[in-house]
């Protein structure tokens, strides 16, 4: 039970990662120095006060950047490789008491799938946003990305079978709606 705890939690964040690459970093790193999350082996650096200062910080320039019009969408260029690669490393500094192979195999698959199809979610969803309103609506959807980050990594860490539930409805919510999406496509090229 304590592998499918630990993978709820690492899946949780790893979607988290999604929204924003840095919030989940920043919480867990509050959570692991005050003892309320066990690191796996070889990422208690995440737990101390230099990770948490570059954490932080690098929260703070990615809420800002992404209020700034236009600039929101460069960094989603660069946040899409960037939100995978977070995804696998929070997924592996959670799982812990498994072998190193089934550690990163999870954390690859799971926590890099995870955060790669949320982050292409908010891609999708502002670039909507700044076709239909010229970027003015962006504001909105940033606020939105935020408020899901936080509210994932808080429930990651307090509830992760809950969270891992909402996380497999979004799923095949995006799923559905892509599929939704391509059979209109199809339908009006037909037509």
């Amino acid at each position: 039970m304590d592998i499918l705890l630990s993978l709820a939690v690492g899946l949780g964040l790893a979607a988290a990662v999604g929204f924003r690459v840095f919030v989940p970093f920043t919480i867990i790193s509050v959570a692991a120095m005050s003892g309320h999350l066990n690191l796996a082996p070889g990422f208690d650096w995440i737990g101390t006060y230099p990770a948490l200062i570059a954490f932080g910080t690098a929260t703070l320039l990615e809420i800002l950047a992404y209020y700034i019009p236009w600039v929101d969408n460069l960094l989603d260029s660069v946040a899409t490789p960037v939100a995978v690669v977070a995804g696998v490393i929070i997924t592996a500094s959670v799982v812990g008491d498994v072998s190193p192979w089934l550690r990163w195999s999870l954390a690859v698959i799971a926590g890099g799938g995870i955060a790669g199809i949320i982050q292409s979610g908010t891609v999708l969803l502002r670039g909507a946003s700044s076709m239909t309103t010229g970027g003015l609506g962006n504001v909105v959807v940033s606020s939105a990305e935020l408020l899901g980050s936080v509210l994932a990594s808080i429930l990651a860490l307090l509830f992760p079978l809950i969270a891992l539930a909402l996380l497999i409805a979004l799923v095949i919510w995006f799923i559905g709606r892509r599929r939704e999406r391509s059979a209109r496509g199809q339908a009006s090229l037909s037509a």
